[in-house]
């Protein structure tokens, strides 16, 4: 047998082959869109184009939220963007220039505002409303450090650990190695904080919970990638405790619903506008492909 030659980095990197992998059709390293298509546009002033990722349960959670606490103004149409090209869109693209879900368009002003980014749309609808952002001036800074460690810190889970260990085309050691060790320091960071607090902000339930929880505590319940028994998340005690309280939340049990296209049909909403759809639109009851 002869050793496999180390790979030597070119002097300058040419787009000559696809990179391998689950999502190898539709990566490319430009911007911009590969054709033209408009968006939906439905009856409700928020506008919001997603895909039930982590990223995408973030914004389906608070809009929810919203109206569980009574904001009639955050009523929304949810249209489903698969991750099959469809971001590349030109509607879509005009909205997001990053070609990445969720993307949102509020139409309730004199002119449409868009919106991207997970973190930033959480923010934009906290303010907005005025709700799950704290006003006190520690408090308020706590809880965007907390949406910020998640915005920061997810790479490394999704893009790090979740491509090397589920998704790339050969495994290898070092890179999971690399991105374990890395997760687990990140497990270890929430279980101490929320050894401390009920929520991540303190003691009321924020944007911060709003936005780790989808990534973090699905993590803790073996729901990403496969890797619950490899991390060893029953050790994340704390996490585990407020994993458990979040997924109680009506509000949050019906925004993990919202584009969801895998799973049990019962859990799947494909599209979203009207309350009413999470008892006469999922797919248990409808049977139907979901429109692109």
């Amino acid at each position: 047998m002869t050793e496999e030659k180390a790979y030597e980095p070119p002097k300058v990197w040419t787009w000559n082959k696809e990179s391998g992998g689950r999502f190898a059709a539709i990566n490319r390293p430009i911007a911009g869109a590969t054709h033209e298509k408009e968006l939906p546009v439905g009856r409700h002033p928020l506008q919001l184009y997603s895909l039930a990722t982590p990223n995408g349960v973030k914004v389906t959670v608070m809009l929810e939220e919203l109206l569980e606490l009574g904001h009639k103004g955050a009523e929304y149409d949810a249209w489903l963007i698969r991750i099959d090209g469809n971001q590349f869109g030109s509607g879509f693209v005009a909205v997001n220039p990053n070609s990445k879900i969720p993307a949102l368009m509020d139409r309730s002003g004199k002119e449409p505002i868009r919106v991207f980014e997970s973190g930033s749309i959480l923010v934009y609808l906290a303010e907005k409303f005025g709700a799950f952002l704290p006003t006190d001036t520690k408090t308020r800074a706590e809880c965007l450090s907390w949406l910020f460690w998640q915005m920061g810190s997810a790479p490394y889970l999704g893009g790090g650990f979740g491509h090397f260990y589920a998704y790339a085309p050969t495994k290898i050691e070092y890179a999971i190695d690399r991105f374990t060790m890395e997760v687990k320091r990140q497990l270890d960071v929430l279980d101490r904080r929320l050894g401390e607090v009920e929520y991540l902000s303190g003691g009321d339930y924020s944007i911060a919970d709003i936005a780790v929880w989808p990534w973090y505590g699905a993590l803790a319940k073996g729901l990403l990638y496969g890797g619950g028994e490899f991390l060893s998340v029953q050790d994340y005690k704390n996490v585990q405790r407020w994993t458990d309280a979040i997924a109680k939340r009506p509000a949050v049990k019906r925004g993990r619903m919202v584009n969801r296209v895998s799973g049990d049909p019962a859990s799947q909403l494909h599209e979203r506008h009207d309350a009413s759809d999470f008892l006469t639109r999922t797919q248990d009851k409808i049977g139907e492909p979901a429109k692109t």
